[in-house]
């Protein structure tokens, strides 16, 4: 299968991840390794998450969680097959510096630390403008 790396082809990404417009909360993926992801997101104003132009820190919760299933979104486009649809099983952290603004372009990095039978334990950090403004560790769930 074709790297398409980096892509904001937001008909790609939305193919990668189960949830669909109004509730996509990543547009951007840069970066893919097996245990690796970095993903963007550009923030609107019609976003479900956002109040008085601020994203608020579920949406930031969404985004992280929405990176970890691009991640396996891509790695079964490069296996040809389909992505199963996955779920947070547990958020151990999640600590927000700042919340963004409508206009602001988010950067998540995605580090998987480890993956057995369907579980998979990850860290998250998000930046805004190369600086940090959120990160999380969280289990997700493959049905």
């Amino acid at each position: 299968m074709e790297n398409r790396l980096p892509t904001s082809d937001q008909q790609f990404v939305e193919s990668l991840i189960p949830q669909r417009s109004p509730f996509v909360m990543v547009n951007e993926l840069s970066e893919y390794s097996e245990s690796h992801l970095i993903s963007g997101f550009k923030i609107k104003e019609e976003n479900v998450f956002v109040q008085d132009g601020i994203f608020q820190a579920s949406g930031l919760i969404e985004h992280q969680a929405q990176s970890v299933a691009l991640h396996t979104g891509y790695k079964f486009y490069l296996l040809e097959k389909e992505a199963p649809t996955g779920y947070i099983g547990a958020i151990k952290s999640f600590e927000a510096e700042a919340l963004p603004k409508v206009g602001d372009h988010l950067t998540s990095e995605v580090e998987i630390l480890s993956e057995i039978m369907g579980v998979t334990l990850v860290n998250i950090i998000t930046k805004l403008n190369g600086v940090m403004i959120a990160q999380s560790q969280m289990k997700t769930v493959v049905k």
